[in-house]
């Protein structure tokens, strides 16, 4: 635990210590992957490339230069694994984890740089928190890789089936995407397989929902209530599901280079797939670059939601978008509170779900300008790769094979900033003020509309 001693060190922001964690794990990761025992040919993936795996990776994007299943050894695809459980959980959820298993005392600075990482407004409960997350994301894990393993077992050994389904289980829950099947192609092999679908979509969703949420979800039998959180999170998350499904399945009902080919079954496992997995899971049964425009555009929307707070996922967060909505149809009613489920939301609430929305957009307008000047790509095609990579996704229309260096970095600053959060990095990276205003200024009016 002498990490998390050095940061008590350092008379450093909880946010900043976030974002320099992240960004030391990235480092270390791209020096590992870097090394000829990473690949199985031998040789050494050139820094950038293994700087872009390695933040792909430890922000669970899924984004990939070269082939996981094939360019990388056993060796190589087990530190891609560790990267995507460090970034997924957090990695001062590992470090408590190993300070609680040494039985030492966690600090009130560590309880603060824990709430800031699961966006807790108070440490009350953290540690309590901190070991629920741990113990469901290893039942889910190990769940998921005994009934995919059950699966890939009719297709290869024993053996073999058991690793895929660990690192499939392990990706896909912690919403990364990276598959080692080999060829790019994901889970295309299975896009009308019910139990692949159904336990894959299953993982992504799980992992997309929030730690809060599913403590809350499994404390129901005995509380026999849902906290505000997690009743908007659930209906966003099933309305968003559900939207998506319906609109995959309408726009790409004829086409048969997705789904057309398809009956109606697959068809609707193939729907219900695609409209999971923007959730900023990253992985596929359909080729994403023979999409149309209008469902390219649309998968688009879905991962700029992205996930839920305090999750495995990025995005705005479907509270955000779900405040946003409450907003509009406050005003449009003419009323004052932003009210949901008979709860009156604060207005810190509601500018926060604003400021972050706002910084998101400013940032993909930035990256995507960048992506167009220099990569000289199609507009729908660079804003759905800047897309992907903000919001930790992971989905791809080609353009991630093709980046230049310059456009590499850019993706890699675009992924660190959509996982640790544009508010947290902003915090990190700057200085932050909590003073109160000792006065007011005269109310003034401005016309809008």
């Amino acid at each position: 635990m002498k990490l998390i001693s050095w940061f008590n060190v350092l008379k450093w922001s909880p946010p900043r210590i976030l974002v320099s964690g992240y960004a030391l794990i990235i480092a270390l990761g791209a020096f590992l992957l870097s090394q000829p025992f990473a690949s199985a040919a031998g040789e050494r993936l050139p820094y950038i490339d293994a700087l872009f795996t390695a933040a792909s990776a430890a922000t669970v994007t899924g984004l990939a230069l070269v082939d996981t299943g094939t360019y990388f050894s056993v060796t190589g695809q087990s530190i891609l694994l560790i990267l995507i459980q460090i970034g997924g959980l957090g990695f001062m959820t590992m470090a408590t984890l190993i300070a609680l298993i040494l039985r030492r005392k966690i600090t009130l600075k560590e309880r603060l740089i824990l709430a800031e990482a699961f966006n807790q407004s108070s440490t009350e409960g953290i540690i309590r928190l901190i070991r629920r997350v741990v113990l469901y994301s290893l039942s889910i894990e190990a769940i998921g890789t005994l009934l995919l393993a059950s699966r890939f077992m009719y297709d290869m050994p024993l053996g073999k089936a058991l690793y895929f389904g660990l690192f499939h289980t392990v990706s896909l829950f912690n919403n990364a995407g990276f598959d080692i099947f080999g060829g790019f192609r994901s889970l295309s092999g299975y896009v009308a397989d019910p139990v692949v679908n159904l336990t894959c979509g299953l993982l992504i969703i799980t992992g997309s929902l929030g730690f809060i949420v599913l403590a809350d979800l499994i404390d129901y039998r005995k509380n026999k209530r849902l906290s505000l959180h997690s009743k908007v999170v659930l209906t966003m998350t099933g309305s968003l599901i559900a939207v998506g499904m319906l609109v995959i399945f309408a726009f790409e009902y004829t086409n048969m280079k997705t789904i057309g080919s398809l009956d109606l079954g697959g068809k609707l496992w193939a729907s219900f797939f695609q409209s999971a997995t923007p959730r900023t899971a990253g992985a596929n049964t359909i080729e994403f670059t023979e999409l149309r425009q209008a469902t390219t555009f649309f998968v688009i929307l879905l991962m700029f939601i992205g996930a839920s707070p305090g999750s495995t996922g990025g995005g705005i967060k479907t509270t955000t978008f779900a405040i946003l909505i409450g907003s509009a149809i406050t005003m449009l009613r003419g009323r004052e509170d932003v009210v949901m489920f008979r709860h009156r939301l604060p207005k810190e609430r509601v500018y926060k779900a604003l400021t972050i929305t706002l910084l998101s957009i400013g940032l993909l307008v930035i990256v995507t300008i960048l992506l167009s000047i220099i990569e000289g790509k199609p507009f729908l095609m660079t804003l759905f790769e800047a897309t992907s990579a903000f919001a930790t996704v992971g989905l791809t229309v080609g353009l991630t094979a093709e980046l230049s260096d310059i456009g590499k970095l850019i993706l890699i600053l675009t992924m660190f900033a959509g996982r640790v959060g544009l508010l947290t990095l902003a915090y990190g990276l700057g200085t932050r003020s909590d003073d109160k205003a000792l006065y007011r200024y005269p109310e003034g009016k401005i016309t809008i509309g």
